[in-house]
């Protein structure tokens, strides 16, 4: 019996081996519950993804490059090589960008084990620090970034503009820094708005600060010309932080977007991060 008959959660094709390196099968092949669960959880994550990808091969006769931010041990990017890259490798490019050398280091061991490494590569460096990267496209097709911490899914966002990117997937993960932005100017927003009750206890600043983060991160995408959807990861009750954000770019700016940015950034007290969200493209 084969390792796929023997587990039919698994798709056809898939590489066994990867599974295995990623733990979401044991050494002899076998699957858990929880296995069965992260398993789920990856393919609820790719069917966003997978359409895609067929987009852009369709366009440029199979050519795509997918860049991955905050990639950790890179399963992302392994997952989509492994599903809908590996069978027509020719024109496909998928980097993981990650700060810590160990798992860089790892992730490209694993990609020569598997006999993917002609085209996969990994960058130890921030993200903000990868756009003038030589082993990087000049333009990219899909920026995604799953789980990148605080301000690394706005610096793969900024990545994306700068490189043109066709097609954005984001899942943003703990953001701080608009909150400690509220916090330090709730006292004056007080005065000036009942908009500022939002945002007055100490819970409600975090909550709404995370929320009003993605919230400017989808104007700034449709104000760079890129129609959003955001919609919710379900399964992955192990984190709060379930929100998928894809973009797609449909027209070179949109002014009304723009327009909108700064209202809300002025209204919730926040034109100091005006350059944050008007990345240049």
């Amino acid at each position: 019996m084969s390792k796929t008959e023997k587990n039919p959660e698994i798709k056809a094709g898939q590489s066994i081996e990867l599974l295995k390196a990623l733990h979401i099968l044991t050494r002899d092949g076998a699957m858990n519950q929880d296995s069965r669960r992260k398993l789920k959880q990856v393919y609820h994550l790719t069917q966003f993804i997978e359409p895609l990808i067929a987009e852009v091969r369709g366009k440029q006769d199979g050519r795509v490059s997918i860049v991955d931010h905050g990639a950790g041990k890179s399963y992302l990017g392994f997952i989509l090589y492994d599903l809908y890259l590996k069978s027509q490798p020719e024109g496909a490019l998928v980097a993981g960008v990650e700060t810590r050398q160990a798992l860089v280091d790892s992730s490209t061991a694993l990609a020569v084990k598997l006999g993917f490494e002609k085209h996969m590569r990994f960058i130890n460096l921030p993200v903000a620090d990868t756009v003038a990267h030589p082993d990087l496209p000049e333009t990219v097709d899909l920026v995604t970034a799953l789980h990148a911490c605080n301000t690394a899914t706005d610096d793969a966002i900024s990545f994306g503009l700068k490189k043109q990117a066709q097609f954005f997937a984001l899942v943003p993960c703990c953001q701080a820094e608009i909150a400690s932005e509220l916090k330090r100017t709730k006292a004056s927003m007080m005065h000036k708005t009942p908009l500022a009750e939002l945002w007055r206890h100490p819970i409600h600043t975090r909550e709404f600060g995370s929320q009003l983060t993605n919230v400017l991160r989808c104007l700034q995408l449709e104000a760079h010309g890129y129609q959003v959807t955001v919609t919710e990861l379900v399964g992955w009750e192990h984190s709060m932080k379930n929100e998928l954000i894809i973009a797609k770019k449909h027209q070179k700016s949109n002014p009304k977007a723009a327009r909108q940015l700064q209202d809300l950034l002025e209204s919730t007290g926040l034109e100091m991060m005006k350059e944050r969200f008007f990345t240049p493209a």
